[in-house]
């Protein structure tokens, strides 16, 4: 028997305080990349990883199951995103 699949939630269903996250930063100043690591009664600390651009107004957020979050890092390491800086 196979497990159910997880889907991954909005950050409202998480059941977390956004703004009582631990956020990192990637800079200063608007238009800098946050990443906040929650965790849940339900799952463990990297299970979700939540990203934010600093100074955006609609105050989104996405969110990352751990894969999705590891092969971005796999990207970023290996230069596939270089590119895109020069568009």
């Amino acid at each position: 028997m196979t497990e159910p699949s997880r889907a991954k939630p909005a950050v409202g269903e998480l059941g977390i305080d956004p703004g009582a996250q631990a956020w990192q930063r990637s800079g200063e100043g608007s238009g800098t990349i946050e990443i906040a690591f929650p965790a849940g009664d339900a799952w463990a600390r990297g299970d979700w990883v939540l990203m934010r651009v600093a100074g955006d107004p609609e105050g989104r957020i996405l969110v990352f199951d751990r894969h999705e979050w590891e092969c971005f890092l796999d990207g970023v390491r290996n230069g596939e995103f270089d590119d895109a800086a020069d568009g």
